[in-house]
């Protein structure tokens, strides 16, 4: 099983990185379609979407009314637009805490499957569109990286920190695993692994890049157990079973996908900028 999820990701990894630094702007962002769309076809299932046909529907859904917005997007001036996008994003974000810390009960606002297919809509969209915007920034790719990183280091910091010190749940009915001993040794070395890539790489300011880092790295905890809160009331493990060893794409990037709007606003409001070398 190790080795499966070794072969999985490395598989993931490469074409990623080479596209991200190799490739265009638009090369990254058919990529990143992709990647929403196969995120999209699993999130039909966990809405309840029972058809090949009817998923199918869900997830052209997604891919066009993204690639529309993007479109419109890159047309206004001043990112205005896209940052009341990103606000909508970070406010839905907000209701979904919410829903996290009120489940059960909550499901009775949620739980049904028009509700949790609006839900996919607003997971995976702006977050696509976020991370087109970071990618046509100057220096784009090594601001995608530093959010990919910043939700690693958050799930990692936070997976080791809480097997050694956690104690008090983070949210028992949703995912009794996570504490917040664990979320707080998860946000240290999210900041630790900036601190870190602003001396050797970066060269940023120290307050911008908390600004940053902290916000994207708390929310991306909260994507991670929004999507078990939806598999817990579908009664699945996995969002799916495209990767070996690894489940299915929103598995993979459940927390990216709610820090990435995050990471993009804060980047916007903060104005800060990225001088690698």
């Amino acid at each position: 099983m190790l080795k499966q999820r070794v072969y999985t990701a490395v598989a993931l990894v490469v074409p990623f990185i080479t596209i991200l630094f190799l490739g265009s702007w638009l090369h990254f962002t058919c990529l990143a379609g992709v990647v929403v769309g196969l995120a999209a076809w699993e999130w039909a299932g966990l809405a309840g979407l029972k058809t090949p046909l009817s998923r199918a529907v869900f997830t052209a859904f997604i891919a066009l009314s993204g690639a529309l917005i993007g479109w419109f997007l890159q047309w206004t001036e001043h990112h205005q637009n896209l940052q009341t996008l990103l606000i909508a994003a970070s406010i839905w974000w907000a209701v979904a805490l919410l829903w996290v810390q009120g489940y059960p009960s909550s499901a009775i606002i949620w739980g049904s499957t028009p509700v949790r297919l609006v839900m996919g809509w607003f997971v995976l969209v702006p977050a696509w569109l976020a991370l087109v915007y970071l990618r046509s920034e100057p220096a784009g790719s090594w601001l995608v990286l530093m959010a990919v990183f910043t939700v690693a280091a958050a799930d990692i910091g936070a997976y080791f920190t809480g097997r050694a010190f956690g104690r008090t749940k983070l949210a028992k009915n949703v995912s009794p695993g996570k504490t917040w001993e664990g979320v707080v040794g998860g946000l240290c070395f999210a900041l630790a692994l900036g601190a870190v890539a602003n001396v050797v790489i970066i060269h940023g300011n120290w307050l911008a890049l908390v600004a940053v880092i902290l916000p994207t790295a708390l929310v991306s905890v909260l994507g991670d157990l929004l999507e078990s809160m939806v598999k817990r009331h579908q009664g699945v493990k996995d969002s799916g079973a495209l990767l070996p060893g690894h489940g299915g794409f929103m598995d993979r990037i459940d927390g990216l996908v709610a820090a990435a709007p995050i990471f993009a606003l804060a980047v916007l409001s903060t104005q800060w900028t990225v001088k690698v070398g």
